[in-house]
Parts: C-alpha cells; sequence; structure tokens
C-alpha cells in the first residue's frame, strides 16, 4: 500500500512538473515571438514567427495555470504545507483536537461535494462555448468545459481527502502537532 501510495504521489508530482515545463516554454516562445517581431529580417525571412499566429499562447499559459493551481492543490500539497491559523487548535488537550478534526474535515468535504451539482450545471453551460484562440492549435473540439474540468477533479479529490482524514481521525485520533523549533521524531 505504502509503495502503491507513493508511486501515485510521484505520477502527481510529474503531472505537474510537465505541467509547469509546459507553461515556461509557452512563455520563452512568447518572450522569443514578441521580441524577435522587431526585427525586421526575422519577418522576412522566417514568415511563420508572426506574432499574429502566437495569440493562443496566453491562453494556453492560463489554462495550464488553472490545471496546475487545481492539480497540485488536490494531488501534491500535502495537510501540513497548508497555511492554517491554529491557535485554539493547539491549546486544547488532543481528544477535543480529534473532535475539531472530525468536525471541520466532514464540514470541508460536506461542503465541497454539495458545491459539485452546481459547479456541474455550470460546466453543462461551458461545454457550448469555444476558446477563443486554443482551436487554433489544438482545434475546433476543445471547449471551455476541457480547460476547467480540472476543478470538479479538484472538488472529489480534496472532498475524498477530508474524509479520509475523518476516518483516521475517528479511528487513530490526531497525531500531535509539531511546534516550530521541534522535529518529529520517527519511532
Amino acid at each position: 500500500m505504502i509503495r502503491l501510495q507513493s508511486l501515485l504521489r510521484t505520477g502527481a508530482e510529474a503531472f505537474a512538473a510537465a505541467l509547469m515545463a509546459a507553461m515556461f516554454a509557452t512563455f520563452i516562445l512568447q518572450v522569443v515571438v514578441r521580441y524577435t517581431a522587431r526585427m525586421e529580417w526575422v519577418a522576412v525571412n522566417m514568415p511563420w514567427l508572426q506574432p499574429m499566429n502566437y495569440g493562443w499562447t496566453l491562453e494556453f499559459c492560463l489554462a495550464l495555470w488553472v490545471w496546475l493551481i487545481f492539480w497540485g492543490n488536490a494531488f501534491v500539497v500535502r495537510q501540513n504545507d497548508h497555511v492554517t491559523f491554529d491557535i485554539l487548535y493547539l491549546a486544547v488537550p488532543p481528544h477535543v483536537r480529534k473532535v475539531f478534526a472530525i468536525i471541520t474535515g466532514l464540514a470541508i468535504a460536506i461542503a465541497l461535494l454539495a458545491s459539485l451539482s452546481p459547479t456541474w450545471d455550470r460546466f453543462m453551460i461551458l461545454r457550448l462555448k469555444k476558446t477563443a484562440t486554443l482551436g487554433d492549435l489544438f482545434g475546433d473540439w476543445i471547449r471551455m468545459r476541457d480547460v476547467y474540468v480540472i476543478y470538479i477533479v479538484f472538488l472529489l479529490a480534496v472532498a475524498a481527502r477530508y474524509f479520509w482524514q475523518v476516518w483516521s481521525a475517528f479511528r487513530y485520533g490526531v497525531e500531535e502537532p509539531i511546534l516550530p523549533g521541534e522535529e518529529r521524531v520517527k519511532p
């Protein structure tokens, strides 16, 4: 089970890294096209490098950014990597922390799942809307729904993570928090 978790985590990180690499390469392409467009000899000798052919790069970078944010937060960012306001949580005894973890975990997971239906309804509208420029790159089949479908994946994955956290807290309790300057000692 640990090996499968590690493999899935590595795959998720690799996909996030590929998204970042594609976004960076597209950004570099934007810079090259923008600055070579001012050189007359480039326009004459390399007509394929005309800026009007690269309008899709901005929308492509934005789509990659949306995917990177929601993919990363769903599958790559760990629970203890988040910024938390835990003054009250740290001030109470462990059995109360367990109750806090169960209540907040259930509230977050249920809220995310409750937002799924209205979000899906909005996605049905987005299936009709074409992207402004990505059709130049991918063809006429790509729709705005395809760009934002990662949000549905995010809702489901984060809700599942919080349900798992609730189950873990219910079954095993909560871990003692690591305070600043402390290190967790592995048994």
